[in-house]
């Protein structure tokens, strides 16, 4: 088999998502990957290895009662950007828009770092005292 593309890679990790295969996802992380997610605020937990980061993803994509929206992609090598957005119930506060950041190593995905646009209030920095 030859080697699969950054662009291969993420196409079908970002189809597993949309049509709820999580078995699709087997093939697609490498030994070492490393993963944050978007929760807890304001780090996210960290999954070190296969085994870990491919449990989260699979329970994930396996969930048909969410939904993931690829929003845009882009590659440069051995990196990509995904924004998405995720539904996870009816109408637009049920929903949130992300971007995850992945790093592929000879065909498989060896780090996710996701971020997301949060819930509530934020202060920005002049409404914290910080700008003057």
């Amino acid at each position: 088999m030859p080697p699969r593309t950054t662009a291969a890679v993420i196409d079908r990790f970002n189809h597993a998502f949309a049509h709820h295969e999580p078995d699709a996802l087997d093939d697609l992380v490498g030994e070492g990957c490393v993963m944050e997610a978007i929760q807890p605020a304001p780090d996210g937990e960290r999954y070190e290895g296969r085994d870990a980061c491919l449990s989260f993803w699979r329970a994930l994509a396996a969930d048909r009662t969410t939904q993931f929206t690829t929003e845009d992609v882009a590659v440069a090598g051995d990196r990509a950007t995904i924004r998405w957005r995720y539904r996870f119930g009816d109408g637009p506060s049920a929903s949130v828009r992300g971007v995850n950041l992945m790093r592929v190593e000879e065909g498989r995905i060896v780090e996710a770092l996701g971020y997301s646009k949060t819930a509530g209030e934020v202060p920005l920095a002049a409404e914290a005292g910080g700008g003057e």
